[in-house]
């Protein structure tokens, strides 16, 4: 392999806002994100994929507590590795297809990721992960009412989710497993949904009740697999400051010491943009060359320096200005 790249797939990668994310819908949108991703299959690089699953956790929790009058009561770190499984899949199955149809003579593998995390965490105390749906005020309201023992916060103006606890990455436990296929040749899905959370207590590993961020989690991947880049796919070209705001203003290429003064001054909410700059911070400052922040269609272009936005240690010849717009 000439070079490691991990791509991190956001939720509109594989469900869009508004959708009531079926089967059928997400085996779509998870085609169309692939396909936007055939150069890099292309290109002969060592690859692993990892993914989201806010919405798909949160739908398999709805069925957890649902069905808990009939079958028994899955813990959320075993609602996880379902998510990662059924996620995995289906990656699997339509990567499988394309190589097939264009002729890419790679193979395909889904490894379940367990990830190491802290038990004593702040965050357990604190939850912060967004999960399932959307709903309204009155929606929320009604759902608080029949789940008393959910936490429903605000998450954007009049738009509310269900949180829980997000402990911080550690620790890829499969990360030897995953290199090796990797650097195999093989297009390996890892991480899924953040990864598995795990803690030790004594010489036993015990399933975490929480969901990690999936960007933290692949940007920990890319550092111990000896990724170049982490390319994370999320549902714009680029990150911006003042962003939907007047004078916004698109990010080309910027330092980590600009992320994350930017970061700091919190141009980038923490439930979007903000873990993302914060994984890219994270990746280049233990040694990867480039995180890239932009769409699934300006993938190919980013990979080339003509798209999205690149947080790089430090400016090289070339780079394009601070808030120049690529295209």
């Amino acid at each position: 392999m000439t070079e490691t790249v991990v791509v991190a797939l956001g939720g509109n990668a594989i469900t869009r806002p508004g959708e009531p994310g079926t089967i059928p819908q997400q085996f779509e949108h998870t085609a169309d994100t692939l396909d936007c991703l055939k150069p890099l299959f292309r290109r002969g690089c060592g690859l692993a994929i990892t993914h989201g699953n806010g919405p798909q956790i949160g739908n398999i929790l709805i069925r957890v507590e649902e069905g808990e009058r009939r079958v028994p009561r899955l813990p959320l770190d075993t609602c996880v590795s379902d998510s990662q499984g059924g996620m995995g899949y289906m990656i699997q199955r339509l990567a499988c297809e394309m190589f097939r149809r264009e002729g890419i003579r790679r193979g395909v593998a889904t490894v379940i990721t367990q990830v190491l995390v802290d038990s004593a965490d702040p965050d357990f105390q604190h939850p912060s992960k967004p999960i399932g749906p959307f709903y309204t005020l009155a929606e929320a309201s009604r759902m608080r009412e029949e789940r008393p023992h959910w936490l429903i916060c605000e998450i954007e103006p009049g738009r509310f989710r269900r949180v829980v606890p997000s402990p911080r990455p550690i620790n890829i436990l499969e990360d030897e497993a995953i290199a090796a296929l990797v650097e195999a040749g093989v297009v390996v899905i890892a991480c899924g949904g953040g990864g598995i959370p795990v803690a030790w207590e004594g010489d036993r590993l015990t399933g975490v009740e929480g969901v990690i961020d999936k960007d933290l989690a692949s940007s920990l991947l890319a550092t111990q697999i000896r990724a170049h880049r982490l390319i994370i796919v999320t549902s714009v070209a680029q990150a911006c400051l003042r962003f939907r705001l007047p004078g916004e203003q698109p990010l080309g290429t910027i330092t980590v010491e600009e992320a994350r003064r930017y970061l700091e001054a919190g141009e980038f909410p923490p439930g979007s943009m903000g873990p993302k700059i914060a994984a890219g911070i994270e990746f280049v400052e233990r040694g990867g060359e480039e995180c890239i922040i932009t769409c699934a269609e300006r993938v190919a272009a980013a990979v080339e320096g003509r798209a999205g936005t690149h947080i790089v240690a430090s400016w090289a010849e070339g780079c394009l200005p601070l808030g120049e717009t690529q295209l």
